[in-house]
């Protein structure tokens, strides 16, 4: 079953609200002030708000310290080590497997998705000489900075109504605890090089897909997450077509569009809550409208071709992906040392 059948409670709500007014409010700011990398604006509210239920101190830190990092190796490696791929690759790979360490481990997770996902964008866009890597880091932090002081205000906006159980600690036994960082690791490196070697500078959704399906951070989860993700771009996609069709020529006009992406955020946000699981449909239909509305709508593009750009290159990055997930998992269940265990 995709969703528990019972009603959304007052906290429940709330975070919908946050969520959706907070990568709403990002979305705006981004269009308003014309800042580049529009996506950044509007994705990471929504990671941070959807992820942390009640913003607090500690998923700040993670987040700046994310971003931070990010962009001091995307500005060290682009400026080093640009025109040497054979070098780059196991910097790369070992920048991700500290990542994926400290999102096994659970009280670094944020820490972790948030510097996957913002090392990966980045370092693939900072290989093309038309990109300003400098625009690129400061947008990504800035970006950042703002999506934790909205997360703030959305808090105190609609703050809970009742305390939230406190989220269980899972005990990992240290050879799973390698097997979950070097499997992530392996596959976002693998990622990073398949979309530097195809060119792939228009797929940003299939990439955040390839690094969103290691979020279980094991195989049995990455197949399940697989299909929710699939289903939640399709909704995605579809929202945002029929958003298109209904603006039609006044896709340029934020007094329009403002209200039509917040409609379909708090949409998506009711299944992501009720879900209850992470990294679901729900945050997947919110993902892809978030990429579509911050990244491809502009006054002189429209979402059609994006919109069914983005599903086909999605699902063949879920195979992909998927593909070698299995084979690296299996691989590493061949070794006592990286066997995955309980």
């Amino acid at each position: 079953m995709l969703l528990r059948h019972s009603p959304l409670t007052t906290n429940d709500l709330r975070q919908c609200l946050r969520i959706a007014t907070g990568a709403t409010l990002g979305f705006a700011i981004c269009k308003i002030f014309d800042l580049s990398y529009g996506v950044f604006f509007t994705v990471t509210p929504m990671l941070l708000l959807g992820l942390v239920p009640v913003m607090n101190g500690h998923a700040m830190r993670q987040l700046l310290a994310s971003s931070v990092m990010a962009g001091i190796e995307v500005g060290i490696l682009g400026g080093l080590f640009g025109s040497h791929p054979g070098m780059i690759l196991p910097i790369v790979f070992g920048l991700f497997l500290y990542r994926f360490a400290a999102m096994s481990r659970g009280s670094l997770f944020l820490f972790g998705a948030n510097g996957v996902i913002s090392l990966s964008i980045m370092l693939h866009f900072a290989s093309y000489p038309s990109v300003d890597i400098n625009n690129l880091i400061f947008n990504n932090f800035w970006a950042t900075a703002a999506s934790v002081i909205i997360a703030y205000a959305m808090t105190a906006l609609w703050p809970d109504v009742e305390p939230r159980p406190p989220m269980a600690v899972v005990v990992k036994a240290p050879n799973r605890l390698r097997h979950e960082a070097l499997l992530g690791a392996s596959i976002a490196t693998a990622s990073f090089v398949a979309f530097q070697v195809f060119n792939l500078r228009d797929s940003m959704s299939a990439q955040a897909t390839t690094l969103l399906l290691l979020f279980p951070m094991h195989w049995n989860g990455a197949l399940g997450y697989a299909r929710k993700r699939a289903i939640g771009t399709l909704f995605g996609v579809t929202f945002g077509l029929l958003g298109q069709g209904l603006l039609y020529d006044w896709s340029g006009l934020l007094i329009f569009v403002i209200p039509l992406l917040w409609i379909g955020l708090m949409l998506f946000s009711q299944v992501h809550v009720r879900e209850a699981s992470g990294s679901g449909v729900g945050f997947g239909a919110m993902t892809t409208l978030g990429i579509l509305f911050g990244q491809y709508l502009t006054p002189n593009n429209d979402l059609v071709f994006s919109a069914l750009y983005r599903v086909s290159s999605i699902l063949v990055a879920i195979v992909a992906t998927l593909l070698l997930c299995y084979l690296v998992h299996r691989l590493l269940n061949q070794f006592e040392a990286t066997r995955f265990g309980v």
